[in-house]
């Protein structure tokens, strides 16, 4: 009996909408659908940015939003504000406060977020509380419904070869996953 992999792949390319570390040619990306609340992302987070600093010049870093609300109730709220931080050009400050203080993710405790990193805080607010960012943690919860995620954390990588003849094909399922080619 013979057995066909289909690897995952990244249905919304990684592009303008998305919250990216690291440089645009690097040879691997790293696309983490995450949810803020889950602690197994939580547990991520310093790996992910440890390998960023040992791998600056070949990793690039995409985080999308997967809150899972009927497990994770703050989740999404988290992730509105990240991305009314975003809108404030503070999206990394905020990402990496949440996943530093996953324990304090009320509304009040965001709110003292957003003061502690200098955002406008009356902004922030309204953009939170008027769920201004919804359509774009939607959109990529969608995107990796249709990608394959089904929980988190989940990612997709994929690599580049900038030498034709080691350019790798769907045979390597973990680095085809997301071709960015």
């Amino acid at each position: 009996m013979s057995h066909s992999y289909h690897a995952p792949r990244l249905v919304l390319p990684v592009g303008p909408r998305d919250h990216i570390r690291g440089p645009e040619g690097a040879p691997v990306t790293l696309v983490e659908y995450g949810d803020y609340q889950c602690p197994f992302c939580g547990a991520a987070h310093p790996v992910v940015n440890e390998l960023l600093e040992i791998q600056a010049n070949t990793v690039r870093f995409v985080f999308r939003h997967f809150p899972i609300s009927t497990i994770h109730p703050l989740a999404e709220p988290a992730a509105e504000a990240a991305e009314a931080a975003a809108a404030q050009g503070k999206f990394w400050p905020m990402h990496d406060w949440i996943y530093d203080h996953q324990d304090a993710l009320t509304p009040t405790d965001l709110l003292a977020a957003a003061a502690r990193l200098g955002l406008d805080v009356e902004t922030f607010a309204a953009d939170v509380s008027g769920h201004r960012h919804e359509k774009k943690i939607r959109e990529d919860f969608l995107s990796g419904v249709r990608s394959g995620v089904n929980g988190t954390t989940s990612s997709r990588s994929s690599m580049r070869s900038e030498h034709p003849r080691r350019r790798r094909s769907g045979r390597s399922g973990r680095r085809a996953a997301s071709a960015q080619r």
